[in-house]
């Protein structure tokens, strides 16, 4: 995508009108608690972005309705779409601005209102359970101002005045500032657009020319969708590509009022919003059987999935047949189960982007769950490469971040090869933080994390001060057997004691070693062990394969410590700069 294109998303001033939205809580004050403030705005947005963008068609949906009433018609729903030229529509005769004209029946022609809406609009309303609001707004007198700032020009969400990817920022800010009013995790509901734009370019790789002559017909799927602004970006990625693009997106969400606005998104867009699910993708997956073309998610680390455990577990159980039979991560954290969801929909030509904090790296000792996830991406020879992303690129959290790149059919000049890319270094400062995230990325560090993922050979890119540096690794270096050495279990007189003629190990001088894969275990302990304990040996039974991306170590850069002849010239130097100061403040 290019630069110019990625501006134009971002035709208004997003921050003010997302704070001139949320301005309106001042409305709220002494009925609700801050932390309630996102129950009200949030679905009043969403109805007032269905509002002004039934504007054009309201008086072709109305007659419309008229004349089908007339001849007795009572399957309208096709009819009335087409009239309102949307997927969506309302036939009541009230509009926002009507109601402000009957102050004493505001709150049953607000209700008559959101009735007159199609289902699949009714369905999203439902899912903020705002009747509840709109009474409590009512019984506190205050649903009238409410309605009546929406009117107003600051409100406006008109999409000839609020793109569609405008309208996405500003859902994602008010997300933002209703879940730290909360305190609540903003980065469990989305994830920042340039991180997304890497992501989309990961995806579509070395794939855009041929895209471009042949065309587009696609699927992309997200697990833990948000606000489903990766679903969006993706698309946008795509139909820079093809502007006659086929483009399916699919995406589940836990979060109620997130869906819900995803959902609306979706429906404002001209999507299938039906392909948009609620629920959890743990316990509940709602695309059982799906397989899909392209992957794009930031599911939730470091959250536990004890309420989902005898669901996932049952699902273990089912082994080659279910999304986890090839291990389970500990309850504390079920980020690899979405890697593994993940996996189980991809098509067999299917390319995922997923970002994972660095436990799915190396937790987990050979032969657990976690290290056989690993295992299960490597001997597939599935995962391409990994970013370190910079810290403090999210809100939520500063800690290391990774994308991890899975394709089922890797490019073929690059078999059975992991890349590991480090970009943490590659990254802006913000002039202004949100929340946590202080960095993020220009296009210029886009282009060159994707040039470095993309070079044929690895090595260190720089660009205007910024590097990024990708080292390639067979993927079984990954890959190693953890051994037992034993040794013998001796008498008092130093004599080895012996079992039906075998001798027995001394479990208090029992060790483990970690052998890399491809080296020889008699080989290795003549090396390594024998010298120091001549009488070892490996239990063979108690062998255990594994798996572990050491990241961070291949990465390491060893610094020298400084000379103490320099250390200590540099402490005079601080002496003598102390005493002229001193002279300088009290005099001689």
């Amino acid at each position: 995508m290019t630069a110019d294109l990625r501006e134009k998303q971002t035709t208004i001033n997003v921050q003010e009108k997302a704070n001139l939205i949320w301005a309106i809580a001042d409305k709220l004050v002494g009925v609700y608690k801050p932390h309630e403030y996102g129950k009200v705005i949030l679905p009043m947005c969403v109805i007032k972005r269905f509002s002004d963008s039934l504007q054009d068609t309201r008086q072709a949906v109305w007659d419309k309705n008229d004349e089908l009433n007339a001849k007795g018609i009572q399957v309208k729903d096709g009819f009335l779409k087409r009239a309102s030229k949307r997927l969506f529509y309302n036939t009541s005769r009230f509009t926002l601005e009507k109601l402000k004209s009957d102050p004493d029946n505001i709150a049953d022609n607000f209700r008559a209102y959101l009735q007159g809406f199609s289902d699949n609009v009714i369905d999203i309303i439902q899912k903020f359970e705002f009747d509840v609001q709109v009474k409590k707004m009512e019984e506190n007198d205050i649903l009238y101002s409410v309605i009546t700032e929406f009117c107003t020009a600051k409100a406006n969400l008109h999409p000839d005045i609020v793109t569609s990817a405008d309208m996405g920022y500003i859902f994602e800010e008010l997300v933002r500032k209703f879940s730290e009013s909360y305190d609540e995790q903003a980065g469990a509901h989305f994830t920042a657009r340039d991180i997304i734009y890497l992501m989309t370019d990961l995806l579509v790789g070395e794939d855009a020319d041929k895209m471009n002559r042949e065309g587009i017909s696609t699927t992309i799927y997200d697990m833990a969708m948000g606000t489903s602004q990766m679903l969006g970006c993706m698309t946008e990625r795509l139909t820079a590509i093809d502007p006659d693009a086929s483009i399916k997106c699919f995406g589940q969400e836990l979060n109620e009022e997130t869906y819900a606005i995803a959902k609306a998104d979706m429906l404002i867009k001209g999507g299938d919003a039906d392909n948009m699910k609620h629920g959890n993708t743990l316990s509940h997956d709602a695309f059982e059987g799906y397989q899909f073309d392209y992957i794009i998610s930031n599911p939730p680390f470091g959250i536990e999935w004890k309420k989902e455990q005898s669901y996932v577990e049952a699902e273990y159980k089912k082994g080659d047949v279910g999304r986890f039979g090839v291990g389970l991560p500990p309850v504390s954290d079920g980020q690899q189960l979405f890697m593994l969801n993940g996996i189980a929909k991809l098509k067999d030509t299917g390319r995922m982007a997923i970002i994972q904090n660095g436990s799915p790296l190396f937790s987990g000792d050979a032969g657990s769950g976690q290290s056989n996830i690993r295992g299960y991406l490597l001997e597939n020879d599935w995962l391409e490469a990994i970013i370190q992303l910079p810290n403090d690129m999210f809100y939520n959290t500063g800690i290391a971040t990774y994308i991890w790149v899975v394709s089922k059919s890797k490019p073929e000049k690059h078999p059975n090869i992991v890349k590991l890319i480090d970009a943490s270094k590659c990254f802006e400062k913000r002039r202004k933080s949100l929340g946590n995230k202080r960095n993020e990325f220009t296009k210029e560090c886009i282009d060159l994390i994707v040039k470095a993922y993309l070079s044929a050979e690895e090595g260190v890119f720089e660009n205007n001060g910024k590097t990024v540096e990708r080292k390639d690794f067979d993927r079984f270096t990954f890959k190693y057997s953890k051994v037992t050495v034993e040794r013998p279990l001796c008498d008092e007189n130093g004599a080895p004691v012996l079992k039906k003629g075998k001798p027995q190990p001394d479990a208090s001088k029992r060790d483990t070693e970690i052998i890399p894969w491809g080296i020889d275990f008699a080989e290795y302990m003549q090396r390594n062990v024998l010298p120091c304990a001549p009488d070892a040996y490996i239990d063979e039974k108690k062998t255990k394969i594994g798996y572990e991306i050491p990241f961070t170590r291949h990465f390491y850069k060893y610094v020298p410590p400084r000379k103490s002849d320099d250390i200590f010239a540099r402490l005079v130097e601080m002496n003598k700069e102390e005493e002229k100061l001193m002279k300088e403040l009290f005099g001689e």
